[in-house]
């Protein structure tokens, strides 16, 4: 039994959630409060957090930082707004998954099965540098051999198109701008007219099916963005 920490202060949907989890035997702590987490989540070391993110007390993206500070445990992340900023703003500061109100129960518990298959076999933290065999769901990539799978699959690349993907998993979650990849592949600074890039991050989208760019985000002014939770 997995023991999952929630952070909401809906009444009405902590209750829904919570006898929908128990009901597929997860055990679930309820937190009402935004600065009341960090210390729960000390005192109970729950295997998964689904959190909130307009909570009394603290606000959920500062929560999220907290806990990510100390435990690489998987934090699934619940909203009522709109914007996608916040998704990219959460997983900058360290959530997996992002799960938009209202929310359908089914679909909570599929992503908390995901985060769960997760725990079974961790995600190798790219962003070390030092480990050959790199893993973010059903990808996996062999810096060594140059070898990557998806789903079981071979995938192959173009030389630069596996640069590319290796600058994007060394920053899982965060938004890099065409001038970081740019530097980080060539050596050179973004002119402002080179479209290399987009054409790049366009074929390697192709690649895996990207076609909705759930995998590479696009953050529009930004640049682009590798989310480790859409590789299932």
């Amino acid at each position: 039994m997995f023991r999952v920490m929630l952070v909401e202060d809906d009444e009405r949907l902590a209750s829904l959630i919570i006898e929908y989890l128990q009901s597929y035997e997860f055990a679930v702590d309820l937190v009402p409060r935004g600065d009341l987490a960090l210390a729960h989540f000390q005192a109970s070391s729950p295997d998964l957090v689904v959190l909130d993110l307009m909570l009394p007390g603290l606000d959920g993206m500062v929560v999220c930082r907290q806990i990510r500070e100390i435990s690489r445990v998987p934090i699934l992340i619940l909203t009522a707004r709109e914007d996608s900023y916040d998704e990219v703003s959460a997983l900058e500061q360290g959530a997996d998954d992002f799960v938009s109100k209202p929310v359908q129960p089914r679909i909570l518990l599929a992503r908390l099965r995901v985060l769960v298959r997760r725990i079974a076999s961790p995600v190798v933290n790219a962003a070390a540098g030092d480990t050959d065999q790199l893993q973010f769901g059903a990808l996996y990539i062999s810096r060594s051999d140059r070898l990557v799978h998806w789903r079981q699959e071979a995938i192959e690349l173009s030389n630069t198109e596996f640069k590319l993907l290796m600058v994007l998993v060394e920053s899982p979650g965060k938004v890099l701008s065409r001038d970081d990849i740019l530097k980080k592949m060539r050596g050179i600074e973004f002119d402002g007219l080179d479209r290399s890039i987009d054409n790049l991050i366009s074929r390697l989208r192709r690649r895996f099916d990207d076609q909705n760019s759930e995998k590479i985000k696009t953050v529009w002014g930004e640049g682009y963005l590798f989310s480790p939770s859409a590789w299932e």
